[in-house]
């Protein structure tokens, strides 16, 4: 959670001219800590943008993640949602001052029952800002680079796609910190990679993954060699899914999100519920003719 690294250069990816983002979309969302732009049709890219404090998480980007994926996931015109990091790192975690800055407020408060209640508040702050990657209906693509520490693991695994360059590393850090990973890692780790022995020995020895090993487990789809070249790529990948039905995209992952905690039997329950309604739909019709015809077709937003 606690960013390691000093300030250093960093060369950024050009930003998409407003232009082409006008051309798309005029619901483009604007947050301090996150850039928000839509460089192809219906494929939303959101950035960290603290790249001088690592894009480690303050007490505002906690707050602005949430806003942002629910904005997202509420907005017609995204059907996926791409996630990287401006700057030498992905994210160093979650930013130290911050922490110690709120924990000390909390600390002035007397009553033990009292200074436990905030912490509750805070954690479940940090908690439904993570949770909002899964929560947003709209396919989460992760591109991780270079540093993924702490948070940015909490953050990765709640995402529903993950990418990294040659040069990523994760690290589940908090034991190092005298803490359990409290955000999501602990519960999600072991069901991303499908290995509770290495989820643990992960979140026990608080030791680095590099790129290699983390394609290995699983953690990650594919590694690219650059971070130019992996978003250029998995913004193809975006649009590949966004030309699809929103309908059908959407709610795939609703059933996936859902069945994940739960026995197959109420997950065949559950997406029994939602084709009732879903199997109505003129995207059904419009895709046979499609496949039939091997043609393209357009679906309308959702």
């Amino acid at each position: 959670m606690l960013s390691q690294f000093s300030k250093s250069s960093y060369a950024s990816i050009k930003s998409v001219p407003r232009m082409l983002t006008r051309l798309y979309s005029s619901e483009i969302p604007q947050f301090e800590t996150f850039a928000v732009s839509m460089p192809k049709k219906n494929v939303f890219h959101v950035e960290m943008n603290r790249p001088k404090q690592l894009n480690t998480f303050s007490k505002n980007m906690w707050s602005e993640m949430k806003e942002c994926f629910m904005s997202l996931s509420n907005n017609p015109e995204c059907r996926v949602v791409v996630l990287s990091g401006r700057g030498k790192h992905f994210t160093g975690g979650i930013d130290f001052n911050s922490l110690i800055a709120e924990g000390n407020k909390i600390s002035e408060i007397e009553d033990v029952g009292r200074r436990g209640r905030m912490f509750e508040k805070m954690i479940v702050k940090f908690q439904d800002g993570i949770t909002a990657l899964e929560d947003c209906v709209k396919p989460v693509l992760v591109v991780s680079h270079n540093a993924c520490v702490g948070a940015g693991v909490d953050l990765i695994t709640a995402a529903d796609v993950r990418y990294c360059t040659q040069d990523a590393w994760f690290q589940v850090k908090e034991v190092d910190l005298g803490l359990a990973a409290d955000v999501g890692t602990l519960q999600r780790l072991p069901k991303v990679i499908g290995n509770t022995s290495i989820a643990r020995e992960l979140c026990f020895t608080a030791r680095k993954l590099q790129a290699k090993e983390a394609l290995e487990i699983g953690l990650v789809s594919k590694i690219f060699p650059d971070q130019e070249t992996a978003i250029k790529e998995v913004l193809e990948i975006a649009e590949t899914i966004a030309k699809k039905s929103p309908v059908a995209v959407q709610n795939t992952k609703i059933c996936m999100v859902y069945s994940q905690s739960r026995t197959t039997k109420d997950g065949l329950e559950h997406i029994k519920l939602v084709n009732q309604m879903a199997l109505q739909s003129e995207d059904l019709r419009k895709a046979a003719l499609a496949q039939a015809t091997k043609t393209e077709t357009e679906f309308e937003n959702l």
